[in-house]
Formats: structure tokens, C-alpha cells, sequence
């Protein structure tokens, strides 16, 4: 049983990082997996693993009318799961519907109008340091897709213009490292309690800058000559600079109040998330009450609600529920007991997962991080010291599994969105990206290294 949930694991993986080959979503993929993984976890034990005997007993001592035995509990297990699970799906798709009705009235023009310089070094910097800053504040996926159709406004010719493309993907990753709400993984470490955002911000935000500006630095030697047939072609507003502003306003501020929220009320991040989308689906609902329906049907928030990307989410929901799975029958336990006896150093462990990111998903090997190490107690233990709240393990966790995600297109949600919307090739990625993101990536980690010994 254990042995065939291994290699279903190892197959759907394959299917997932190929899946522009065999022309099969990673989200249908996921979601197989998931269901799979569990129904044969259920159906082929027949007895607890020796870490749930206790926690068998109690639920047994419980629940004396249920009369499903093991499969009663493995139940009980994965209600468990699902409860964690929605939570970072729920937050998830209130950020999404957020940054769409920001997105359908414009707001990201106020800040990418902004730019006019001609100058490549200077475009570089100037759209580098903003995609780094506004991936931090919506997430590294949506700020690659603003920035991508911002370069294709301003910049004619091909080469430079997947040269920055690639750029973009560097700084969107950067950026969603050190931030609780700018990339998934970030999003279920803090969720998790592994991390506090002020613990991220902290500690991350420097290593996070550093991996950006190594590669920009190095490129700013290299780039010469200024953009030629500089135009820039506005989109067709279709409402005022107050309505822009207000929902730009708005939308941003209620994503970086959730920290906040969660801090004072001590609520799951969802529930700030969703009280944000209120506030801001009740004020564009009145912004917009004499217009006509069909100006109101292309701003409202059902109307964003359907453009989120939902696959997106189906994807998360499958991968997560395959980790638990493997985490259920122990596999992970044995998994985390391996890399410690191989390297016992959390440092070696973490740079080589960072590295394993540019392959494959980051989400899946996040959540099994996530599940081969539980939060240590305050001790005195030097290894567990690492896995304790904010620990050194999981802060680097964070940074190694975004920015090294950069290192091929392929490793990242940003890349392949990029790669999709401006047809990146692999090979040209690998030829003339990837050895940027790669000294980006171990130059922030070396400096965070160096903060932490």
C-alpha cells in the first residue's frame, strides 16, 4: 500500500512538471492524485501507525458510536486536513478576487504609468524594484502578469523584451519571499503558524533583495543602448480616476491589513481576507449604482469572481491533500529522519529544496516540509531550536522554495505565466535567465547564512 502511494505520487508528479508534453493540466493531475492517494491509504490499512495510537485511542474513547474502526478515524484525519486546507484556499481566492476587481478598474495603470524612462539599465532597475515591492503586496503570480502586459506596452523588439520578462520572474519571486501574502508558500508557512510576518519581513527582506539585486547589478554592466519606437499605448478607461484610485486604494490597503487583522483578533488570515473583499465589493457595488447594467456586470465583484483562477486553486487542493496523505502513513517522518542522519544542517537541507523548486512545484514540497517537520516547542535541543516559531528552518524554508523557483521557468507559478504569455522558450530561459537567478539565489542565501551564525 505504501510502496503503491509512493509511485501513484511519483507519477502524478512526472505528469504535473510535463504537462505542456502530455497535455494534461497539473490541476486534473493534482486533483487525481489527491483522491487517490487517500482511497488507497483507506483502503489498504489495517492498522494505526504507532504515531496515532494514542490520538486512536482518544478519538475511540469519543466517538464510542462510530463503528468504522480505522477508516472511522483516517475520516476524522482527513477533516482534519480539509480544515487546513481551506483556510489557505479560502484566503487564496479572496486575494484573487481582489487584485481582479482592482485589475477591472485600472488601478495598476496609476502605478505603471508612472514609467516613461527609454533607457534600458534605467527600465531595468526601475521595473525590477517595482515588481519586487508589488509582488510583496499581491503575490508573485498576478504582479508577474501586470508587469508582463506593462513591457509589452513599452518595449517593441523580442529579445529585450524576454529579457525582461525573465527579469520579472527573478523580482516577482524575490518579492513574494519575504512577504506572508506574496506567494503560496509564504501564505501556508504563516498560516501554519511556522512563521510570523514580522518574523518574515525581518529576516527575509534582506536575503530577498539581495537574490534581486545580484542579477540586476551584473545585467546592468551588460545592458546597453536605449528602447527603441517607445510608445506607450493606454488602455481604454472606462472609469474615472476616482473610481481608479478608490479601488486601488482600497484593494492594496485591505490585503496588507490582514497581518494586522490576524494579530489583533487572533483569526485565521481568511476571515481578514474575506472582511477586505466585503469592504471593497460594498463600496464598488455604490461606486457604480447609476451606471448601466452592462458598465456594472464588466466591475462588479461576481464578475471578477469568475475570472480567478480556478484551476489554479484545484491544483493547491490536490497537492495538499497527496502530502497529507504521504504525511498520514508516515512516509514524510521517514523522509525528514533521512535528510537529517544525510546532512544535519537545516541550512544544507533548505538550499537543496530551493534548488529541487526550480523542478518542480514549490507548493507540494513546502507542504511536505511542512509534514515531515512539526513545530518544535522553545528547547534546548540545538537541532530542534531550528523548527521552533520562526525558527531558522522554516524562514529559510520560505526563501529557498520562492527564490529558487526562479532558477528555471518551469519552477515557478511567475515563469509560467510568463513563459505562457510571451512564449518563452525552455532552452532560452536556460541559456540566458537561469544563470542570473542562480547567483541571485545563492547570493541571498549565503547572506542570510552569514546573518544567522
Amino acid at each position: 500500500m505504501e510502496l503503491g502511494i509512493i509511485v501513484l505520487f511519483v507519477i502524478g508528479y512526472i505528469l504535473i512538471a510535463t504537462e505542456h508534453t502530455v497535455k494534461i493540466d497539473k490541476a486534473a493531475t493534482a486533483l487525481f492524485i489527491g483522491v487517490a492517494c487517500w482511497s488507497l491509504l483507506v483502503i489498504g490499512i489495517h492498522e494505526i501507525p504507532s504515531s496515532f495510537a494514542q490520538e486512536f485511542d482518544q478519538w475511540k474513547s469519543l466517538h464510542p458510536e462510530n463503528t468504522f474502526g480505522i477508516k472511522g478515524f483516517f475520516e476524522f484525519r482527513l477533516e482534519h486536513h480539509i480544515q487546513e486546507i481551506s483556510s489557505i484556499l479560502l484566503f487564496l481566492m479572496g486575494a484573487m478576487t481582489i487584485v481582479e476587481i482592482i485589475d477591472a478598474h485600472n488601478g495598476f495603470e496609476i502605478i505603471t504609468n508612472k514609467i516613461t524612462s527609454k533607457k534600458k539599465v534605467t527600465l531595468l532597475w526601475t521595473i525590477s524594484l517595482l515588481t519586487f515591492f508589488l509582488s510583496a503586496a499581491l503575490d508573485n503570480l498576478t504582479t508577474a502578469i501586470v508587469m508582463v502586459s506593462l513591457i509589452r506596452k513599452i518595449i517593441p523588439d523580442k529579445e529585450t523584451k524576454w529579457l525582461f520578462g525573465g527579469i520579472i520572474v527573478i523580482a516577482a519571486n524575490a518579492g513574494g519571499a519575504w512577504s506572508p501574502i506574496g506567494d503560496v508558500t509564504t501564505t501556508m508557512l504563516w498560516i501554519g503558524g511556522q512563521v510570523s510576518s514580522a518574523g518574515l519581513i525581518q529576516n527575509l527582506f534582506l536575503p530577498a533583495l539581495i537574490s534581486l539585486l545580484a542579477p540586476v547589478l551584473t545585467l546592468s554592466f551588460v545592458l546597453k543602448g536605449n528602447i527603441e519606437n517607445f510608445e506607450k499605448k493606454q488602455n481604454q478607461i472606462i472609469v474615472s480616476k476616482r473610481e481608479q484610485y478608490t479601488t486601488l486604494i482600497l484593494g492594496l490597503g485591505g490585503l496588507l491589513m490582514v497581518p494586522v487583522f490576524k494579530s489583533i483578533t487572533h483569526l485565521p488570515p481568511f476571515m481578514g481576507i474575506m472582511l477586505s473583499l466585503g469592504v471593497l465589493w460594498m463600496v464598488t457595488e455604490r461606486l457604480h449604482g447609476q451606471k448601466s447594467d452592462e458598465a456594472k456586470s464588466e466591475l462588479s465583484a461576481l464578475t471578477a469572481l469568475r475570472k480567478i483562477d480556478m484551476p489554479s486553486v484545484l491544483f493547491f487542493l490536490g497537492i495538499l491533500l497527496a502530502v497529507s496523505a504521504l504525511q498520514e502513513m508516515g512516509a514524510l517522518v521517514q523522509a525528514s529522519a533521512w535528510l537529517k542522519n544525510s546532512f544535519n544542517n537545516p541550512y544544507t537541507i533548505n538550499m537543496l529544496i530551493g534548488l529541487l523548486s526550480a523542478i518542480i512545484d514549490n507548493v507540494p514540497l513546502v507542504a511536505a516540509s511542512m509534514g515531515m517537520y512539526p513545530i518544535a516547542e522553545f528547547t534546548n535541543d540545538p537541532w530542534l531550536q531550528h523548527f521552533v516559531h520562526d525558527g531558522v528552518f522554516w524562514e529559510f524554508l520560505a526563501y529557498c522554495a520562492g527564490t529558487g523557483g526562479s532558477i528555471l521557468i518551469i519552477g515557478s507559478a511567475a515563469g509560467v505565466a510568463v513563459m505562457g504569455l510571451e512564449k518563452i522558450t525552455f532552452g532560452w530561459y536556460l541559456k540566458n535567465i537561469a544563470p542570473w537567478a542562480l547567483i541571485g539565489y545563492l547570493s541571498g542565501g549565503a547572506f542570510y547564512i552569514l546573518m544567522h551564525l
